[in-house]
């Protein structure tokens, strides 16, 4: 896996500088740019396709604060290609609680209380998200890379993924 840290020369964090990270990658899109290499040799072409396929991959990932979080924890071997991962029961009984309220607005589409009452329950249960996805991913920038942090950024990872499945549903029906 192709490390995007070390290929900007910058700290693996999970708020990278995005005005370093640009510069960067303007800077390494001149130079690996297919135009430059056009009487290069057909091994040096395909090194510069490469890369610059590779730095195009670093600059989406790192400009998104999600990819950048999947990115990290696939970096440390913690995260899997479609992995499934068992969220703590707590949480899912939360999200029954938003659920079924989701539900109930779909099934009253017209009544507003219910979809107000559905948006802040989820709001709330993002904000609660976002508070500790701060901390933890805090400590890791400032040095903490411990396998048990990761595992806390990891179990933050899909609450989010959960919770933006549930903002879909609530948007699908706001937007009718």
């Amino acid at each position: 896996m192709d490390n995007y840290f070390e290929l900007y020369d910058i700290p693996a964090c999970f708020a990278p500088d995005a005005a370093v990270v640009k510069k960067k990658y303007y800077e390494l899109s001149r130079r690996y740019h297919p135009d430059r290499y056009t009487l290069a040799t057909e091994a040096e072409q395909a090194e510069a396709l490469r890369m610059a396929a590779i730095n195009n991959d670093a600059y989406k990932t790192l400009q998104n604060a999600d990819a950048t979080m999947a990115y990290i924890l696939r970096l440390h071997g913690l995260l899997e290609e479609e992995e499934k991962y068992n969220l703590p029961p707590d949480f899912l009984m939360e999200m029954m609680d938003l659920n079924e309220a989701v539900s109930d607005c779909e099934d009253a589409p017209d009544n507003t209380t219910l979809q107000q009452q559905a948006a802040d329950m989820l709001a709330a249960q993002m904000q609660a998200w976002q508070d500790g996805a701060i901390s933890f991913t805090k400590k890791y920038d400032d040095g903490d890379t411990s396998v048990s942090l990761l595992m806390q950024i990891k179990d933050s990872y899909f609450r989010k993924k959960y919770l933006l499945r549930i903002s879909e549903r609530i948007n699908t029906f706001a937007a009718r």
